[in-house]
């Protein structure tokens, strides 16, 4: 069985957004846009919870691989490369997290 970094992940989806493979999922995202991109996200959060409540380790394996490929495209789509979330990550280590409420959401 192949094994694939995040890192490999985000680089294969960003070839295949300037090197589309007409016909596949991936081009498909792109080719619909930032909306469809958004609606898959938002599908497979909601599906990686359900499995997380289910305690089904094997659902949850398979919806978590599914939400971060299509996390990957949204970020691709963005232009945040997967080096920056690394280093935000990174910055974060070792410092307490202080609790507080999000700003209002003004425009969806």
């Amino acid at each position: 069985m192949a094994k694939q970094t995040l890192e490999e992940l985000y680089e294969m989806v960003k070839q295949r957004k300037a090197e589309p493979v007409k016909g596949s999922y991936t081009d498909y995202l792109f080719t619909k846009g930032m909306d469809k991109i958004l609606k898959k996200v938002g599908e497979e959060t909601t599906e990686v919870i359900v499995a997380a409540k289910n305690n089904d380790p094997k659902e949850l394996q398979y919806e978590t691989a599914d939400m971060l490929y299509h996390l990957m495209v949204l970020l691709v789509e963005s232009g945040v490369s997967f080096n920056q979330i690394k280093s935000e990550l990174g910055s974060r280590v070792g410092k307490m997290s202080q609790y507080k409420d999000r700003a209002p959401i003004e425009k969806l």
